[in-house]
């Protein structure tokens, strides 16, 4: 027996066609959630959000289904659809928990190799290679950048360190590629595309050189390496884009990997990058674990001040500190709220947050900062304002395991 059309059945109910059915698909849908129940170890959703997404999949179903039944399958399918889309981008900011058994990911930021000019960006070759052989010595793994992925989501019981190289400079493929390329020592080489074969840098035969080793892998630094973050976002924009053509040109390929000049971003900025790019990093201090934003994860800098022996055997040991969030999001500071009004929140089994002590820069020095301890929750207390163009931020605590450290950046109009 044929099923009867929209028409005909609405005939029979003396209803008005696009309405009736639309009211029905609604109906059948928000009856068969609100009678589900949704409760899991991971998601709770409200009605409140169930009726959102209704409406949405109710926005998008076809206009003209010609058949009653299948109309009422489809929107069904298609919530289903995004349901499932939106609990995977759902669990990335709510499904976390502390997990006490984390060693962490901890990466290092390298610039320049023996060019002994520029000390706040260089490292001598044979500091380098100390710096390697301490991370054997501790038999810490190199994590591949390639299972930066799976590693980044799920507990790493044993610490495992990620090298990554900013800039491209001459002075790396010179001095500090034929180390790496003899012991097969992974990493992550960020290019900025305007400077590549400019004076100073590696060219891109150099750089599609070391991209065909399977330990290697090319990351994004934007085009300019200009301050993007001062940039209004359509500048800002045209640059990302530019810099994704010549990648794809050059490499065939747009890395899944961005490193933010300097550090530098506004959240305009960072969700513009996530609709790019599957990580970030930045320029503040920290221990990665599976709970970090991953379009803000943290890194040490290394050079010839900070990359120092007995320095360096202490920061390679350091644990995570995780944590929630940390608020404000955004990290670029105006006038109207410099100094910023920070909270880091916790987990509520996380143990020992009493214990942690915190420093910035306020004011232009380095300065122990004033604590307010609430449940879950820190709140820093400055005293002064932050002072062009960086402020920074490092915690630390010390327990049974060792020490832990994590930071953030903000940067100043």
């Amino acid at each position: 027996m044929a099923l009867a059309t929209d028409k005909e059945i609405l005939r029979l109910v003396n209803l008005p066609g696009p309405r009736f059915t639309k009211i029905l698909q609604i109906s059948v849908i928000l009856i068969f959630f609100i009678f589900k129940n949704f409760k899991s170890s991971f998601i709770k959703l409200s009605k409140f959000s169930l009726l959102f997404i209704c409406l949405l999949v109710y926005d998008c179903s076809p206009a003209m289904i010609t058949k009653t039944i299948f109309s009422l399958a489809a929107s069904i399918i298609k919530f289903i659809i995004f349901y499932l889309f939106f609990l995977n981008a759902y669990a990335d900011t709510v499904n976390k928990k502390y997990e006490p058994n984390e060693k962490g990911i901890l990466a290092l930021m390298y610039h320049r190799f023996e060019e002994n000019k520029y000390p706040s960006t260089n490292i001598k070759i044979n500091i380098f290679q100390k710096h390697l052989d301490i991370i054997k010595e501790n038999n810490f793994s190199f994590l591949n950048p390639k299972n930066f992925e799976l590693e980044f989501n799920k507990v790493s019981r044993e610490k495992k360190i990620l090298l990554t190289i900013d800039d491209a400079f001459s002075s790396f493929y010179l001095n500090a590629w034929p180390i790496l390329k003899r012991d097969k020592i992974p990493f992550i080489l960020f290019v900025s595309t305007e400077s590549v074969g400019k004076n100073g840098y590696m060219n891109w035969n150099e750089i599609i050189e070391i991209s065909k080793e399977d330990f290697v892998f090319i990351g994004n630094h934007s085009h300019s390496h200009e301050y993007l973050v001062k940039y209004e976002f359509k500048k800002f924009r045209e640059d990302i884009i530019k810099s994704r053509n010549i990648f794809e040109e050059n490499l065939g390929y747009n890395s899944k990997f961005f490193s933010y000049p300097f550090g530098e971003y506004s959240l305009e900025q960072k969700k513009y990058i996530t609709e790019n790019f599957d990580y970030a990093f930045g320029q503040h201090s920290g221990v990665i674990d599976l709970n970090k934003d991953k379009y803000e994860l943290p890194r040490f800098p290394i050079n010839e001040k900070y990359g120092d022996l007995e320095r360096f055997k202490f920061l390679i040991n350091l644990l995570p500190v995780q944590y929630k969030i940390i608020i404000p999001e955004e990290k670029f500071l105006l006038k109207s709220n410099n100094p910023p009004d920070l909270i880091i929140e916790f987990f509520n089994d996380q143990p020992n947050i009493n214990k942690i002590n915190c420093f910035s820069n306020e004011g232009g020095e380095w300065k122990d900062s004033k604590l307010i301890y609430e449940k879950n929750k820190i709140k820093v207390i400055f005293t002064e304002k932050f002072l062009p163009r960086r402020g920074r931020i490092n915690c630390s605590m010390q327990d049974k395991d060792g020490w832990r450290w994590f930071g953030t950046q903000f940067t100043l109009n």
